[in-house]
């Protein structure tokens, strides 16, 4: 299996509402791309320091899985409507699990 992990960083411009969109539409997700096998994400805790704002973590059964999540037309206007304009800052990383 292969997990996708996604760190964020919201611009300090980016309001609630939009924070919250966009905690939503990667809610919405698996309902949209059947090759999620699993999805959490949230807002940061903020129990230390330095941290980023929004996590999400996906899973796939394997590498095509994740290929197809990356072009699906639903993640392509997630990130396009609802991430890029409040982004700051962004980590992803994909480990075998």
């Amino acid at each position: 299996m292969l997990r996708h992990i996604i760190l964020l960083r919201w611009s300090p411009e980016a309001t609630e509402a939009q924070r919250a969109a966009a905690a939503d539409a990667f809610r919405a997700l698996p309902a949209a791309i059947g090759q999620i096998r699993a999805l959490s994400c949230g807002p940061d805790l903020a129990l230390g320091e330095n941290g980023h704002d929004f996590a999400a973590v996906l899973d796939f059964d394997d590498a095509d899985g994740w290929h197809a999540y990356q072009r699906h037309p639903a993640h392509r206007a997630l990130v396009a409507d609802l991430v890029a304009p409040i982004l700051a800052e962004r980590a992803a990383i994909q480990i075998d699990v």
